[in-house]
């Protein structure tokens, strides 16, 4: 199953890429314990975790939203023939991203809605694709929901001095001007109300203008959190950052508390990158908190 129900919103999942980020859980959740991964390991492995080189595994994927009669993209991952140089994982991919989100029934211009929860590399790649010798929007008819504190933070032309730095090079150019230039963005502060069902917030941390999606309907809740964690172990390890978050503390405020708000609340949490069954509920545990279940989408990960 790759889509499931919640109220009167269905949420469909669309695969771009799946595999190694070529990075240790040292290297990439610096902050989370040695032996957190070692007494999980049994669930990690081989999802979020590959058993023999200890690499992390990620998923780049989009959650397709159809809510009030309107179709919602939440983040649009790495897109293709980007110039990544400081970032080679994602450097010139030619994935079949557009296939698989038209065999989930949604053409370019079917969208309505972008959001990008951050704008950071895998998060912005699919806002443009090469026509030609120009980038241009590959949703034509939608609006690109940003937040103007990461959109002032990560243009150029202000000249901010980034802890990801060189990682995050030509993403503005290509990813997120060019959408701005055609007049398709909105630059949201405070909170944005989408629709009865559909709410954005600030989730400030990993980057300042990071924000969380959300879904309240019927009895059903859910919070799609971006990079908020990037591996579920960052659930049993709250206080534990990945290595890209660009103030360490309101990371770990911000994390703390929207996972309360999921474990009080039972929503389903939705972070950007995990294999699997790729959304979580949660639960408290002292401080910190576990997996309580995972969502009932098909399981994806290293098999796949």
């Amino acid at each position: 199953m790759d889509t499931i129900t919640l109220g009167d919103v269905t949420v469909t999942r669309v695969w771009e890429y799946f595999g190694p980020v070529d990075m240790t859980p040292e290297a990439f959740v610096p902050d989370s314990p040695a032996q957190a991964w070692d007494t999980h390991r049994s669930w990690l492995v081989p999802d979020f975790l590959d058993a023999e080189t200890r690499i992390v595994n990620t998923a780049i994927q989009t959650w397709v939203l159809r809510s009030e009669g309107r179709i919602i993209l939440v983040d649009t991952g790495v897109g293709n023939h980007k110039d990544r140089p400081y970032a080679p994982v994602w450097s010139r991919l030619d994935t079949d991203f557009l296939g698989n989100l038209a065999r989930a029934g949604v053409r370019p211009e079917d969208v309505d809605i972008v959001i990008n929860t951050h704008l950071h590399v895998d998060h912005v790649g699919w806002n443009t694709y090469l026509d030609g010798r120009t980038w241009v929007p590959t949703f034509p008819n939608a609006t690109y929901l940003m937040a103007k504190a990461d959109f002032d933070y990560w243009n150029p032309a202000n000249e901010i001095k980034t802890l990801l730095g060189r990682g995050n090079q030509n993403v503005f150019e290509d990813s997120v001007a060019p959408v701005h230039a055609a007049g398709l963005t909105r630059l949201w502060e405070g909170s944005h109300r989408i629709d009865a069902n559909l709410r954005l917030d600030p989730a400030p941390g990993h980057t300042p203008g990071s924000s969380v999606l959300r879904l309240e309907s019927g009895s059903d809740r859910a919070l799609f959190v971006g990079d908020l964690m990037h591996s579920p172990i960052q659930i049993h390890e709250p206080d534990a950052n990945s290595c890209f978050c660009e103030d360490p503390a309101e990371a770990r405020a911000t994390r703390h508390k929207l996972l309360g708000t999921a474990a009080d609340t039972n929503a389903l949490l939705f972070p950007a990158h995990l294999g699997g069954h790729g959304a979580a509920e949660v639960v408290r545990e002292g401080r910190k908190f576990a997996v309580k279940g995972w969502a009932p989408f098909a399981k994806y990960g290293a098999h796949a």
